[in-house]
């Protein structure tokens, strides 16, 4: 999905799909509200002696409706995709919402020729409204070919991409003082609470189906509580309970010690976040961890994936809490993100 929003012009792309609809609308209501006058069925088709092919009204309008829409779409998204010429885009930008007027014009002089006439035989295509709209559509269309600004615009992400790649050129160690992990429990777990949910909640499901919903909602929320999103970076240290429910957030400068170690996690109490005499914990198993020894004597332990990324972690955040000490201000470029 990102590569195909990085390879079409987003804005355009919202205008060929959304205009062709909007239009299509104006044009069912424009309609129903000529109904009243129409013959019933109507001309859909003209020769010099008048209507020589009839349809119903809502085959009319649901048909010339139908008609606007894939003909817009059509010729507008040929604008759309960046690896397109700029002159091009604009021509087929300009194109494409001259196609979409003139249908509905041709459209509606279909139906303003046929109001007030009892039988569709003796009606004709009204020149006035048809030469009316298709000239306004030519106009607005050429219009549109010069006034579609086809090259990239610079946007609010763009200055924000240029400020983090500033930082990280003047300082070159703005990349090692930033790490962020999911960290979650082994696989045998969620089998096991799905095993544990799943199946009960079936066989309740058959007597009280509300009840085995619950327990269905309620494992998956369990599931929940054992993963975890960890960032450290200058700022200091962050975790998310589920990737969205913050539940840590530690100053650097209130970090006097990190380190790396294997932990139990019923020495905590237990996986998920506990909170305990001086002792915030977010485990969600035992094994590698990060002990975080904060200026006031409490402590924080956090789950960190393997060996490995636990001992980056601690590093990290050693780093950041010796810089913090030296009177260094956290980098807001540093960790945008979470």
């Amino acid at each position: 999905m990102a590569k195909f929003l990085d390879s079409v012009d987003a804005r355009a792309l919202r205008f060929a799909l959304g205009f062709p609809v909007v239009l299509a609308a104006g044009f069912v209501v424009c309609a129903s509200l000529l109904r009243p006058d129409l013959p019933d069925p109507l001309a859909i088709r003209w020769t010099d002696d008048g209507g020589a092919s009839f349809a119903p009204f809502g085959a009319y309008m649901g048909g010339g409706a139908a008609l606007i829409i894939v003909v817009g779409w059509l010729g507008l998204v040929q604008a759309v995709p960046l690896s397109r010429p700029v002159v091009m885009r604009r021509i087929m930008m300009g194109t494409g919402l001259f196609l979409t007027l003139f249908i509905t014009s041709v459209l509606a002089a279909g139906l303003v020729g046929q109001a007030g006439l009892a039988d569709a035989r003796q009606s004709r295509v009204d020149l006035t409204v048809l030469a009316l709209g298709s000239g306004a559509a030519l106009s607005l269309g050429v219009v549109m070919a010069f006034v579609y600004k086809a090259d990239r615009q610079w946007s609010p992400e763009d200055d924000q991409a240029l400020e983090a790649a500033v930082a990280r050129e003047l300082d070159p160690d703005l990349v090692r003082d930033d790490i962020r992990l999911w960290v979650h429990a082994r696989s045998s777990v969620f089998v096991m609470i799905a095993v544990a949910s799943l199946f009960p909640g079936a066989l309740i499901a058959i007597a009280v189906p509300w009840l085995g919903l619950l327990l269905v909602l309620l494992a998956v929320v369990g599931a929940a509580f054992l993963f975890a999103r960890v960032t450290a970076d200058r700022r200091g240290l962050k975790v998310r309970l589920a990737g969205l429910v913050p539940v840590m957030d530690v100053p650097a400068g209130a970090i006097s010690a990190a380190s790396a170690a294997e932990v139990k996690a019923a020495d905590y109490g237990g996986w998920g976040y506990r909170h305990h005499d001086g002792t915030a914990a977010m485990l969600v198993s035992s094994g590698p961890a990060v002990v975080v020894r904060k200026n006031d004597g409490q402590q924080v332990a956090v789950s960190g994936g393997s060996p490995d990324t636990a001992a980056r972690l601690a590093d990290v955040l050693t780093r950041v809490a010796a810089r913090a000490r030296r009177g260094g201000t956290p980098d807001t470029a540093a960790g945008g993100g979470s």
